[in-house]
């Protein structure tokens, strides 16, 4: 567990959970669903004596629920928001303490990347001074934005009040801009994993037979783009419940206001673009092989036609071998000496005859792809 007092003058990091708020500024509490689920009783009255109430059991479920989507859901007191995130472990941590599978997504095969979509939920509380985040165990995001807010806090008074968060809510969107950055990032791979694929499939040379991991691809495609349907879902809420809030009393409120709105399009933009890039893989994928099974149809055309094409120039052969194979006494040509050599040049002259015939009817031309 990390707790940080966030103030004009810095930010403080201390180890136990707050008995009191700062006299300016805001708290953010962020906790394992371990210790959530461990130290309830603890965590409410420190809301309690904090923020004047408790969480809803129902949001406690959901936040130590590590099968739930995407959501977003409100009181008249505190926000609450589950957003899924990147995994950075191949195994979870469950609140009774042993291990659990998110829903669909472990023990894939494929390359590595498909093993990089494995996803958890983190739960934010947002109340108006306090933010607590719910984290899986080891949750690389909470660290990584911990230590730049810190940095943040520790540098020149005249500008670490630009940088630092102005509110929970405005350190909510922040956080959770920093996960779904890690979805734009995880767009590179699968797209050079995918134009591999696709290289391979069309290239007439080689022979693709790595099909359960191109299945995998697309399931996992499927999956993502499920996700983030239920990240921009939430996030359109959010927003939703943000410009009901009342106007407020003083610019500078209302400029905070705006900034939170302003943020909360820009992570709804960001997300979108990854469900476009998505949803433009899933098509591109299927694209590819819907091409390479007509590469593969129209390779085997070709060849049908060839065969088909050299059985009809050796047709008129095998007639004229069967007609001097035939068990007669009088046969043209068959008792005279130079009757082979007649029948050998007649069968060479119809075969040539025949090869420029289908030649000039393109029967025989070679694509220009091979």
């Amino acid at each position: 567990m990390r707790v940080f007092s966030i103030s004009p003058g810095g930010v403080v990091e201390s180890s136990g959970l707050p008995t009191q708020l700062p006299e300016q500024g805001h708290v953010w509490i962020a906790c394992t669903r371990q210790e959530l689920h461990e130290q309830l009783a603890s965590f409410q009255a420190m809301l309690q004596t904090l923020c004047g109430l408790q969480l809803v059991d129902l949001h406690v479920s959901d936040l130590l629920n590590v099968q739930l989507p995407s959501r977003f859901d409100y009181t008249s007191q505190y926000d609450l928001l589950v957003f899924r995130r990147l995994a950075t472990a191949v195994v979870n941590t469950s609140v009774n303490g042993n291990e659990a599978m998110p829903p669909k997504l472990h023990k894939r095969g494929g390359p590595p990347i498909l093993k990089r979509i494995d996803t958890n939920p983190v739960g934010f509380a947002v109340f108006e001074r306090v933010l607590l985040t719910v984290h899986p165990t080891d949750c690389a995001a909470r660290d990584v934005y911990a230590s730049r807010l810190l940095q943040s806090g520790a540098s020149d008074i005249r500008t670490a009040t630009s940088r630092l968060p102005a509110s929970p809510a405005d350190l909510m969107l922040r956080l959770v801009n920093q996960m779904v950055d890690g979805f734009l990032e995880l767009r590179r791979e699968l797209t050079r994993q995918l134009d591999h694929w696709q290289a391979e499939l069309l290239n007439p040379r080689t022979r693709f037979n790595n099909w359960a991991a191109l299945l995998e691809a697309r399931l996992a495609l499927h999956q993502l783009d499920e996700i983030c349907d239920d990240q921009s879902a939430a996030v359109q809420d959010w927003i939703e419940v943000v410009k009901t809030w009342p106007e407020a009393s003083d610019p500078a409120a209302q400029r905070e206001h705006d900034l939170l709105l302003v943020r909360s399009r820009d992570l709804l933009e960001h997300i979108e673009r990854v469900v476009h890039h998505v949803r433009r893989l899933e098509q591109s994928a299927e694209t590819a092989v819907q091409m390479h099974f007509n590469a593969q149809s129209n390779r085997t055309n070709e060849i049908m036609r060839t065969l088909t094409v050299l059985t009809a120039i050796f047709m008129p052969l095998n007639l004229i071998a069967g007609i001097f194979g035939m068990n007669f006494d009088f046969i043209p040509l068959l008792h005279h000496s130079a009757g082979f050599w007649w029948a050998m040049g007649s069968m060479t002259l119809i075969a040539v005859a025949l090869t420029l015939y289908f030649w000039r009817k393109r029967y025989l031309e070679r694509s220009s792809g091979r």
